[in-house]
């Protein structure tokens, strides 16, 4: 091959590269979006506003930069911001619920003490 076919050869294969690259661009995370938004509807429903303000505060945040970088096509800032605000929500809507259960059993402990202080005072 000569060198001017030689040359020809590698320019088409760096423009065959530059173009796939090009076109191989990063999906919109509308999934991870999607999942982020339930996460975080899930949290708020649980109480976590209440309970847990900071985490839940945090994946509104996080979910609020997502739903920008995704506006700005920015969509791995996007995915990891909707990632985020997933794993706080989740976190808080834990924290939430754990907090709810403890409280329903010191409530079921303090009714059992009563019922046992008025049983023994009947039994007297």
């Amino acid at each position: 091959m000569n060198t001017c076919m030689r040359s020809i050869v590698q320019i088409a294969a760096g423009a065959a590269t530059v173009f796939i690259t090009g076109c191989a661009t990063t999906p919109a995370p509308t999934e991870q979006m999607a999942v982020a938004r339930a996460a975080v509807a899930d949290a708020d429903a649980s109480g976590a506003a209440t309970y847990d303000a900071v985490d839940i505060r945090n994946a509104h945040d996080k979910l609020d930069a997502a739903t920008i970088a995704l506006g700005a096509h920015d969509y791995d800032k996007a995915r990891r911001y909707a990632e985020e605000a997933e794993a706080d929500a989740n976190l808080a809507a834990t924290r939430t619920r754990s907090l709810k259960t403890q409280r329903a059993v010191a409530e079921v402990r303090e009714s059992l003490r009563a019922l046992r202080a008025e049983i023994s005072r009947s039994g007297s």
